[in-house]
């Protein structure tokens, strides 16, 4: 996922950090329980969207972090470290991110972070996060050109910031994978192709079109709508004298939940389909027409069906935690996960202590990351991309989003 970028920026609206701990508790030498030796605070950042219409997706990723940082605690992961987190929030507005970024940057005790959740955040912050040598893992990012620069397109493909990583799937694969559903198993023919004109929803949708008209579907047309309007009745309008089958949003569950519902009041009962942004129970719950058949694609393998995520999903319902870890909870953790091994390869190198150029070291470290993780297999390519490409199709039936279809994509 994800980009929630506005065209025109309000100004930016101050965030302050979100401690998940203790405040106050940032001394570098804390006694260990029992005993003498000193610990070193090490900081994982957290960067989502805590507020606004992507609360419930933001409040998953920040409270999926806490538990990591927990769990690397209880266990003593890495011994002479003990870890903390602080959070802040983007509200899905890059320029709110960007600042973000710099203030994580500002504090020498934050050794990694994880998000954001929208590409377009992303873009904003990627370039201070280089500059640092501070390592940033987004659980929800997927525009490729956040790894793989502008021209991934043609084929050319250059790590733009060896900075960052994801525990995500690109729109290559999520764009291809969702084409091939709507042609193969959902026997589509003609889609009418919707996005907000966003990062995210934008890439999305051109890759998607791209691979159905490949396997031999035509696109009978194409319009845009705008973030956080709510009258597409003139998009509605066109899709159904379009004559389509099927079709396909590229953007975020608050436009999508309302643009189907507007398909459908000006009676064409066809399906909408999107992308991960879309699989979020909100979608359901934006429209005032039965969402059956509505269909959205997202990565990964669903998580209540993984073995590798029982002890994840029985820790966090232990956690107390108000909000749902939701659509990103596993791949958060997983990402958190993965900045601890990375600390804890570079502490261990360094007579377990942590060095005075541990940022640097840790962006190295993370290249070579590679554990059974929550979500499965969690390692890095060289673009600093999951090797992961395990996806899932859902569809709304009886109100709630049920699976469909999983499978590890293959070009």
């Amino acid at each position: 996922m994800r980009n929630r970028s506005l065209l025109i920026l309000t100004a930016v609206v101050t965030t302050g950090a979100l401690s998940l701990t203790a405040c106050g508790s940032r001394d570098d030498n804390k006694k260990s329980e029992g005993g003498s030796s000193s610990k070193t605070t090490v900081i994982i950042g957290v960067d989502a969207p805590l507020t606004g219409s992507l609360t419930a997706l933001g409040q998953g990723i920040k409270n999926s972090v806490d538990l990591a940082v927990k769990t690397a605690n209880k266990n003593n992961e890495v011994p002479g470290v003990e870890f903390k987190t602080v959070a802040y929030d983007d509200q899905a507005v890059p320029a709110s991110g960007q600042a973000n970024a710099q203030k994580l940057v500002g504090d020498g005790k934050v050794l990694g972070v994880v998000g954001p959740l929208n590409s377009g955040v992303a873009q904003s912050m990627q370039g201070d996060f280089a500059k640092a040598n501070l390592t940033q893992v987004s659980p929800a990012n997927t525009n490729p050109a956040l790894s793989q620069g502008n021209k991934w397109g043609e084929g050319k493909k250059e790590r733009p910031f060896k900075t960052y990583f994801r525990t995500a799937t690109t729109d290559v694969v999520q764009g291809k994978f969702a084409a091939q559903y709507l042609f193969n198993d959902a026997k589509k023919k003609k889609v009418y192709v919707v996005d907000d004109k966003q990062t995210y929803g934008a890439g999305l949708a051109q890759i998607f079109s791209a691979e159905f008209k490949r396997l031999g579907g035509k696109v009978v047309g194409e319009d845009h709508v705008t973030v956080k309007e709510t009258d597409f009745s003139s998009t509605a309008d066109k899709v159904k004298a379009s004559g389509a089958d099927s079709v396909y949003f590229g953007g975020q569950y608050p436009e999508g939940g309302l643009l189907s519902d507007q398909i459908k009041k000006v009676g064409a009962k066809i399906p909408t389909m999107g992308g991960d942004a879309l699989y979020d129970p909100a979608f359901i719950s934006a429209s005032g027409e039965p969402n059956e058949g509505d269909i959205a694609t997202s990565v990964g393998y669903p998580i209540e069906k993984l073995d590798t995520a029982k002890k994840f999903i029985a820790d966090y319902s232990a956690g107390g935690y108000k909000d749902p870890y939701a659509a990103y909870g596993g791949y958060s953790y997983d990402a958190a996960w993965a900045i601890v091994q990375a600390v804890k390869t570079v502490v261990a190198a360094n007579g377990n202590k942590v060095p005075d150029d541990a940022r640097a070291k840790v962006t190295e470290a993370m290249s070579k990351v590679s554990f059974a993780g929550v979500t499965g297999q969690v390692a890095f390519d060289e673009y600093g991309d999951t090797t992961n490409k395990q996806l899932t199709v859902y569809t709304v039936k009886n109100g709630k989003w049920t699976d469909l279809k999983s499978s590890t994509f293959q070009d």
